[in-house]
């Protein structure tokens, strides 16, 4: 099974703080039912110096209870 992809992007903040979000609003309780991996990724764009940076975490089917 494909795991399913939660994505939260922010402009010039952090790539924690978007993870953080989605932790935070319960992002993953849509899924709920889904028995894969879910993959969160906060994405932030930095304007001033034109960087990205990304944090990435997994949540498995079994961990969910």
């Amino acid at each position: 099974m494909l795991p399913a992809l939660i994505v939260e992007l922010k402009w010039d903040k952090s790539s924690q703080g978007a993870i953080g979000q989605i932790r935070d609003r319960n992002y993953p309780a849509v899924l709920q039912d889904y028995g894969g991996e879910i993959v969160m990724a906060g994405i932030n764009y930095n304007p001033k110096t034109k960087a990205h940076s990304c944090e990435i975490e997994r949540i498995s089917g079994s961990a969910r209870g």
